[in-house]
């Protein structure tokens, strides 16, 4: 099993799949979101572990500092994950325009 699939809940589990691929250490993303450089690190690692859950507004401060929409991650569907952040990536109007897309390909689809 590796360190991502030991982490127990799903947010946990994107936590630190995009600080890895950030190349960010627990302490940077902590000190990013505005806790104390002393504690920033155990409160990342609690956060992925699975321990403790952030409250709304911190792990929306979380998913900022990461540049990840706060969707993913709570987002149990990988797929979908890997959908929302790279909607994220796109500019607004590219983003609006690839939405109204793929919406009128499943509605084209269901009738």
């Amino acid at each position: 099993m590796s360190r991502e699939e030991g982490s127990t809940t799903v947010f946990g589990r994107r936590l630190r799949a995009r600080r890895e691929a950030l190349g960010w250490s627990q302490e940077k993303v902590g000190v990013l979101i505005g806790i104390d450089e002393s504690s920033s690190r155990a409160r990342i690692s609690r956060y992925e572990l699975g321990v403790h859950e952030p409250a709304v507004p911190t792990a929306k401060l979380i998913a900022d500092a990461l540049m990840v929409p706060l969707a993913h991650l709570y987002c149990e569907d990988d797929g979908v994950a890997m959908l929302l952040l790279a909607l994220q990536q796109l500019s607004p109007s590219e983003r609006a325009a690839r939405v109204s897309q793929f919406t009128q390909t499943l509605a084209e689809g269901s009738a």
